[in-house]
C-alpha cells in the first residue's frame, strides 16, 4: 500500500490500527468510484472526500494528493488480483490446466470493475509511468511467470516442447483474449459471457497444444 510520505501527514498516535484500516478502505472505495466515474483528470480531492464521506482534512491525513490515492487504488487492485488462485499444480495435465486457467484469467480480466481499472491505468501511464510499470510487474508479469513455471514442469515431464517458456506463456494468455478483451476494454462490447470465454479459451488451448505439444 502507498503510505503518506510527508511528515505533516503522520497519523495521530491515538488512532487504532483497526480504525485506521477501516477509514483508509472507506476513502479508497470512494476515490475508486470517483476515478471510474470522472477519470483521473476530472477527479478532485474535494469530490473524493464528498463521495467517501469524510472531510477534506481527514482525506489529507491519509493521502497527500490524488496521485498517491490512485497509486494506492492500483496497489489494492493488484492485491485483489493476487488473491485469485490459479491451479498450476505441476502434475496436472496441460489441456485441463490451460483451459481452466484461461477461463479464470479472462473472467478476471474482463470483469466490469477490473476493466475500468485497466482503462484508468492505461490512460495515465504516460504521465505516471511508475504506475503502469507496477501494474505490469505485479499483475501481468507475475501471472506469466507462474504459468511459465507450470509449463516448465510439463516440459520436464515430456508433455510439451517449449524453448522460451515466458514467451509461450504470454502467447497463451494473449490468444485467450483474442476477440474478447479489446472490444470489452474499449467499451464496444459488454463483458463476455461464460460461453464466449470458453469458446475463445478452448480455441487458444487447441492452438497452443498443436504448437507445443509433443508429437
Amino acid at each position: 500500500m502507498v503510505a503518506p510520505t510527508a511528515p505533516t501527514l503522520s497519523q495521530p498516535a491515538t488512532r487504532s490500527r483497526e480504525e485506521d484500516s477501516a477509514k483508509r478502505r472507506q476513502i479508497l472505495d470512494g476515490a475508486r468510484k470517483v476515478f471510474l466515474d470522472l477519470g483521473f483528470d476530472g477527479a478532485s480531492m474535494g469530490e473524493i472526500a464528498r463521495v467517501a464521506g469524510v472531510s477534506k482534512g481527514t482525506l489529507y491525513v491519509y493521502f497527500a494528493d490524488k496521485h498517491h490515492l490512485f497509486e494506492a487504488i492500483v496497489e489494492r487492485e493488484n492485491l485483489d488480483y493476487g488473491r485469485e488462485s490459479f491451479n498450476f499444480a505441476a502434475d496436472r495435465d496441460p489441456e485441463t490446466t490451460l483451459f481452466e486457467f484461461g477461463c479464470a484469467y479472462i473472467e478476471l480480466l474482463c470483469r466490469p470493475e477490473g476493466g475500468s481499472a485497466v482503462r484508468t491505468v492505461m490512460a495515465i501511464a504516460e504521465r505516471m509511468p511508475e504506475v503502469g510499470r507496477r501494474y505490469y510487474d505485479q499483475v501481468i508479469a507475475k501471472t506469466i511467470s507462474e504459468l511459465a513455471t507450470y509449463l516448465k514442469a510439463r516440459v520436464k515431464a515430456s508433455d510439451l516442447v517449449i524453448d522460451d517458456l515466458d514467451h509461450a506463456a504470454a502467447q497463451f494468455m494473449l490468444s485467450c483474449q483474442a476477440s474478447l478483451f479489446l472490444p470489452f476494454i474499449l467499451q464496444k462490447s459488454p463483458p463476455p459471457s461464460r460461453a464466449q470465454i470458453e469458446a475463445s479459451v478452448r480455441s487458444a488451448t487447441r492452438m497452443f497444444l498443436a504448437a507445443y505439444g509433443k508429437a
